[in-house]
């Protein structure tokens, strides 16, 4: 079968790694999977004339159900969606994109959520009996060696403001005005331009606190390799690809208390949740003295990877989804048949 599939994809972002997982599992089942960025194209009826092109698609996914499902509402084949955070998160606050959202339901064949929180929220604010499968990520181990004296504290994120990431700089420069062996990096593409200079000014302006340019993914898990800990500072997040990976690289988290860091990261027991700056610091610094908190964060998230969030499992959910389609179109053939 020759799968299109649509996704906000640029580059070095939590939505071209799961694009690009994703793609390998329908790969890996024998299909096409034809990825393309939702920014190719200016409406549905672009896609519509893709669709009629040699050799055709047979059916489509997309990632985000208004960046990309509403592309799919003409496109004439079996489709399915997976749910990202800005759906039901900010979205969803717009009259017009909820309309589009809802519409892309009720046209698509199934609809995948990352989290049993995510899927409670679609269902409440969009439509019921939205179908949901956990999703994971499967990584790359790259081990480098751990930095004897300095404690970096790595935030990875894509420069937008929902991601936040000036969030904790004034409390970081003061923390590490009193202990200059902490250092907060923020790492990520540079996504909006307009923010992404009023973070590199505020950053000039703080101590201890250092942006660093986009790395390519092995580079990214070996920076995670070389520091303390993996922070999170999103204002909303759908599931962070970004946490996900420090789990199974062994690095403990701390991460924002919003619904969708808390459906993955068990306060004290897969990771830290904090509400404020201020208790980001306590938390981190309680982490940095306690090596028995540290050992029980790092064995808890891994084993957390390990039994929710199956590379395998999701492998076979996924063609699983793609082979059902198959058959629904393989069925309607034959009643045209007859």
């Amino acid at each position: 079968m020759r799968v299109l599939f649509l996704a906000p994809n640029s580059p070095k972002t939590g939505n071209c790694t799961t694009a690009e997982r994703i793609r390998n599992h329908i790969v890996a089942a024998g299909h096409t999977c034809v990825l393309c960025d939702t920014r190719e194209f200016r409406s549905a009826s672009d896609v519509s004339s893709l669709m009629m092109q040699e050799p055709r698609f047979e059916a489509a996914l997309a990632i985000h159900l208004f960046k990309g499902g509403r592309l799919l509402l003409d496109a004439g084949v079996p489709f399915g969606v997976v749910f990202g955070g800005t759906d039901v998160n900010e979205d969803v606050k717009d009259e017009h994109k909820r309309a589009v959202m809802e519409e892309v339901l009720r046209k698509a064949r199934f609809a995948v959520a990352f989290t049993d929180k995510l899927k409670g929220r679609a269902e409440e604010l969009l439509v019921r009996n939205v179908k949901s499968l956990q999703l994971w990520v499967l990584i790359a181990c790259v081990r480098t060696k751990q930095e004897e004296n300095v404690r970096v504290f790595l935030l990875v994120c894509g420069l937008r403001r929902v991601k936040d990431p000036l969030y904790l700089l004034e409390v970081f420069a003061e923390w590490h005005s009193q202990n200059p062996l902490v250092v907060l990096i923020i790492i990520g593409p540079k996504i909006d331009p307009v923010f992404t200079a009023e973070v590199e000014e505020s950053v000039k302006r703080s101590v201890g606190v250092y942006l660093a340019a986009d790395l390519s993914q092995e580079e990214l898990h070996a920076a995670m390799q070389k520091s303390f800990a993996l922070v999170n500072s999103s204002l909303s997040e759908g599931m962070s690809a970004a946490i996900l990976e420090a789990m199974d690289l062994g690095l403990p988290v701390l991460a924002r208390d919003v619904p969708g860091n808390a459906a993955i990261v068990k306060h004290e027991v897969t990771g830290l949740l904090y509400s404020s700056p201020q208790e980001f610091v306590s938390m981190s610094r309680q982490l940095l003295d306690d090596h028995e908190l540290q050992e029980r964060l790092v064995r808890n998230g891994k084993n957390f990877i390990t039994t929710c969030h199956n590379p395998m499992t999701e492998r076979i959910a996924y063609q699983k989804l793609c082979w059902c389609s198959t058959f629904v179109v393989l069925l309607v053939c034959s009643e045209d048949w007859v």
